[in-house]
């Protein structure tokens, strides 16, 4: 006779399934857009082929969105995606603290790096620095920022100053490994991002390493350190 651990178990289970349910995306963006987060324009960096950004408007309600795609793969899932949703447009190319160009490993659709350690197999792709991107197109924050971009996140904020001082709200994918050189870890992403005026109000999307369980990744959403919920010390 065999029994499954939701019958031998049921209170427990439950718990399981309910924590599961909190750490989707779509909850932590419910919990953030509970939080009155005024957006004017969604950037979504490592967009692929639109599906986060796709998932994220149900919640956000950005007026503009602009999806930038270093891999050269997904033009055509973007031209169909930005066709459906007049509201959004498209850039391939890598962000970074530069306009002009950088290596990328695309090989993976997604999981591709800009500036990778190992450039075998990497292409040279055009490079954006954000901040000259959003202002030639003329897109009005208060802005949300989120990255998906497996490391080369520190130049990407670099060269969006002026978009992060705009910013409501930014979403970064984070790990507990280094990586790649330019790569931070968890704790290092979040003390760069409280210099830059920001804190973790929440998070999804954990991810455990197959092998051993230990926790690989997560996606931190920031609110600026000026947002009310950072007025209130407590637990209740």
């Amino acid at each position: 006779m065999s029994f499954r651990l939701k019958d031998l178990f049921p209170k427990t289970w439950k718990r399981a399934v309910a924590e599961r349910k909190r750490t989707r995306p779509q909850a932590a963006l419910k919990r953030i857009a509970s939080r009155g987060v005024e957006i004017g324009t969604l950037i979504d960096v490592g967009a692929s082929d639109g599906r986060w950004s796709a998932e994220a408007r149900h919640y956000l309600g950005a007026g503009n969105y602009l999806l930038v795609e270093a891999n050269e793969g997904h033009r055509e899932a973007l031209v169909a995606y930005c066709a459906a949703h007049p509201d959004t447009q498209f850039e391939i190319a890598a962000a970074t603290d530069r306009t002009g160009t950088i290596r990328f490993d695309g090989r993976d659709p997604f999981g591709g790096k800009a500036a990778p350690d190992d450039a075998a197999g990497a292409l040279e792709v055009p490079a954006v620095a954000l901040d000259e991107l959003v202002a030639d197109r003329g897109l009005p924050g208060p802005y949300c920022l989120k990255l998906d971009t497996h490391g080369h996140e520190v130049p990407i904020l670099d060269g969006a100053a002026d978009i992060l001082s705009k910013a409501t709200l930014v979403i970064i994918e984070t790990y507990m490994f280094r990586i790649a050189s330019e790569a931070l870890l968890f704790d290092e992403m979040v003390a760069l991002m409280r210099e830059r005026g920001f804190g973790v109000a929440d998070f999804s999307d954990p991810m455990w390493r197959p092998g051993d369980k230990c926790l690989w990744q997560v996606d931190l959403y920031f609110l600026p350190l000026t947002h009310k919920v950072f007025e209130k010390p407590v637990y209740f």
